[in-house]
């Protein structure tokens, strides 16, 4: 007995050695990027028009692995990742779905893979850029992680994901700007580290016209979205004083103001995501919401699709600042077929 007890001791203690050794690597690989990353720099970018009209579309693609036949554990449901056929199919949809629309000037995306295990490791940043012909393809990382351990059956593994902007124009800069807020440790090692890009194009009457990509905190009490929409509030305003106009599109894992859900936290059957609501006064005057109340662009993860039982809701839409006003402003109704987000398109004229 004693020695059955000695070896169950040793076992227990060589997996906790492993499990200290397994969070000192994560730590040490943690990926934690300054505030401020240069991804590109132009001395010929291209100079837009004052009085320009821009068609621009935003989408989360899901990663495309998060198609209708997808629920996501991490939501709730048992899946971890589709089969590499659905992947893709899905990625071959997007695609084509993006390319057939190429009377956008700008497509601000989010989750888009790298290399990741949940997509295969299949490269989706240079599919986009093989082929988006005539566009320009930027990516701002925000989850680069050499292994997820959860959940503990079938790990979700190594990901490496980001934001992206595929734009017709050359701009004169991108950068990659962290959001601050972090989880506690360990968990931090294994989530997201959230960040939006900007690109800056030269105006003729020698402003800026900013466009920024965002995708907020999902998993989080609120607070880490505060501090994000805190240090964008603070950055966007410190533009617009400089004569800059501003336009900031992406899945904000939040209602727009005006728009407020309150069935869905009660529906969608989640745990760990909790909807809120933009406040009202978060801008000052002369700045816009875009969004289309009548189409929602996000469905609950919790089983697979069922257009007539998935709870839905809003929240992807852009913000302009003063100098941009929303012509049209249009959300798509894809069925969440090939992502568990529908993307928004918009048109919108630049002023003085």
């Amino acid at each position: 007995m004693k020695k059955i007890l000695k070896w169950i001791a040793c076992i227990l203690g060589l997996i906790v050695l492993l499990f200290i050794i397994f969070l000192v690597v994560a730590t040490v690989l943690d990926y934690s990027p300054p505030e401020k990353i240069e991804l590109f720099t132009s001395d010929h970018p291209d100079t837009l028009n004052v009085a320009d009209t821009l068609n621009l579309m935003t989408w989360n693609v899901g990663y495309c692995g998060l198609g209708k036949d997808m629920d996501f554990f991490y939501d709730g449901g048992k899946q971890v990742r589709t089969s590499k056929a659905h992947t893709l199919d899905n990625l071959k949809a997007i695609r084509n779905f993006l390319m057939q629309n190429d009377s956008m000037d700008a497509f601000f995306l989010e989750e888009v893979d790298v290399s990741s295990k949940r997509t295969y490791h299949i490269n989706e940043v240079d599919t986009l850029k093989k082929y988006m012909h005539g566009y320009k393809v930027f990516l701002a990382l925000n989850y680069k992680v050499f292994f997820v351990p959860v959940p503990i059956t079938r790990p979700m593994g190594g990901v490496k994901s980001g934001v992206v902007l595929v734009t017709k124009y050359k701009p004169e800069r991108v950068d990659r700007m962290d959001f601050p807020g972090q989880y506690g440790w360990p968990t931090r090692l294994f989530m997201l580290d959230r960040c939006f890009l900007v690109a800056r194009y030269p105006l003729k009457d020698k402003t800026k016209l900013l466009l920024i990509v965002t995708h907020n905190s999902a998993f989080d009490n609120g607070e880490l979205k505060k501090e994000e929409m805190a240090f964008l509030k603070d950055y966007i305003l410190k533009e617009q004083k400089k004569g800059n106009k501003v336009i900031v599109g992406g899945d904000w894992n939040q209602n727009p103001p005006g728009f407020n859900d309150k069935d869905f936290n009660r529906t969608s059957g989640y745990k760990r995501f909790v909807l809120h609501k933009i406040p009202e006064d978060y801008m000052p005057a002369g700045w816009h919401w875009a969004y289309d109340p009548k189409h929602m662009t996000n469905r609950s993860n919790l089983t697979p699709f069922d257009p007539d039982k998935t709870p839905t809701t809003l929240i992807d839409f852009f913000l302009l600042s003063p100098g941009v006003e929303a012509l049209t402003v249009q959300g798509i109704d894809l069925g969440f077929e090939h992502s568990d987000h529908n993307p928004v398109r918009i048109k919108v004229a630049v002023s003085q």
